[in-house]
């Protein structure tokens, strides 16, 4: 005899709204990801992920890429961070990134007319740069 029930589709349907109420559980829809505010660690909003890179083998988030500045999409600057150089705050809704305005100043950039390599080469200038072990 087999004792397995499968689910319904409002079971499917409950489970789907409760996983996106609960801000404890592990997994997050990338969707989701984008455009969440960054802040530092004393509260100031100085960003929001633009987007994410995921390593096509290992299916990992290697970087967020930041948008920081601009107005109404003008002069707005793009950088990557390692994934690990972020920390999700659920208490303020967004990541915290610990970096004075000098580090984040002087942090790699994605230039418009010039699409990075992402080689290894690159994975370790941008992780150096934040302090992570690539």
């Amino acid at each position: 005899m087999n004792d397995i029930v499968s689910p319904t589709a409002q079971d499917l349907r409950d489970a789907r709204n409760e996983v996106g109420r609960d801000e404890e559980h592990n997994l997050i829809a990338s969707n989701k990801v984008e455009g969440t505010a960054v802040y530092r660690p004393d509260g100031e909003k100085i960003g929001r992920i633009h987007h994410l890179m995921v390593g096509k083998t290992t299916g990992q988030v290697e970087y967020a890429i930041m948008s920081f500045g601009g107005f109404l999409g003008m002069g707005k600057e793009l950088r990557p961070v390692p994934w690990e150089a972020l920390d999700y705050d659920p208490e303020m809704g967004g990541y915290i990134v610990s970096a004075e305005e000098d580090t984040l100043r002087n942090s790699p950039y994605l230039r418009e007319d010039i699409e990075p390599t992402w080689d290894r080469a690159y994975g370790m200038h941008v992780f150096g740069y934040w302090g992570v072990p690539y």
